[in-house]
């Protein structure tokens, strides 16, 4: 378990973990561990969040730090795949066209408008959303959508294959992962709700109705999930999140 762990962190985050040789029977838990990372990005955004506030740091600041905490813990890794899975599905290509443009390691157009586009978005949300329950509401937001994401990877069905997503899936104890999974992702629901009733419960069914649309378009546009739809769910839903406690706080109060 505590190899599984450190496998988790060394695979998606950057944070530094002790190296040692990796073998099939240490990979079973992997995902069980993967919302762990998300728990680091929630509470530095907190704390950040905590440290702007008793010192009045400005707005903009911020904001482009809480965006950018996810991308410093993560390296990355989600964009990379949000990146691919966009460019796959403006092609308009056929399936096993898209498929390959998943592996193509160039990118497109159409994923730095799309980027740029959710990184507008994604921020614009983030200025809007001050009250210290909401925060931790975005925060236990990093969790569920990578508990979510897990869910997916031993659920749904593979678009390919082979691939990082199968390796991880398939050397993963998938019966215990999922229970796992569920288990975690219905602690972060409960808490969101928790934290807020009305906000919290908005929150958790905007992630859930956009896992619902990643099941549907990862399937109709590529027959499965991918490593990098994995990771193209895992933005879009921690999007969705943002935009959904804005829009809430908006209509509600």
């Amino acid at each position: 378990m505590f190899k599984s762990l450190i496998i988790a962190f060394a695979t998606y985050s950057r944070i530094p973990m002790p190296i040692f040789e990796w073998k099939e029977k240490d990979m079973k838990y992997v995902l069980v561990f993967f919302p762990f990372i998300g728990a680091v990005i929630g509470a530095l955004v907190f704390l950040w969040n905590y440290v702007c506030n008793i010192n009045n740091i400005n707005l903009l600041t911020k904001v482009c730090i809480k965006t950018a905490i996810p991308i410093l813990i993560t390296g990355g890794f989600h964009i990379d795949g949000f990146m691919d899975t966009m460019d796959a599905f403006k092609s308009y290509q056929s399936k096993e066209k898209k498929l390959e443009i998943l592996k193509d390691a160039h990118i497109g157009a159409f994923s730095v408008i799309m980027l740029m586009l959710y990184g507008l978005i994604y921020i614009a949300a983030l200025g809007e959303i001050t009250d210290e329950k909401d925060v931790i509401i975005l925060g236990t937001g990093f969790i569920l959508s990578r508990a979510l994401s897990g869910i997916s990877a031993v659920t749904f069905p593979y678009a390919k294959k082979e691939g990082s997503l199968n390796f991880v899936a398939d050397s993963a104890s998938k019966r215990n992962v999922r229970i796992t999974l569920i288990i975690e992702s219905i602690l972060c629901i409960v808490a969101m709700i928790i934290i807020n009733p009305v906000n919290g419960t908005v929150a958790a069914v905007s992630m859930l109705l956009a896992f619902v649309y990643y099941y549907k378009k990862a399937s109709k546009e590529f027959g499965g999930i991918t490593g990098d739809t994995a990771g193209y769910f895992v933005v879009l839903s921690e999007c969705v999140l943002a935009v959904a406690l804005v829009l809430v706080r908006f209509l509600y109060h």
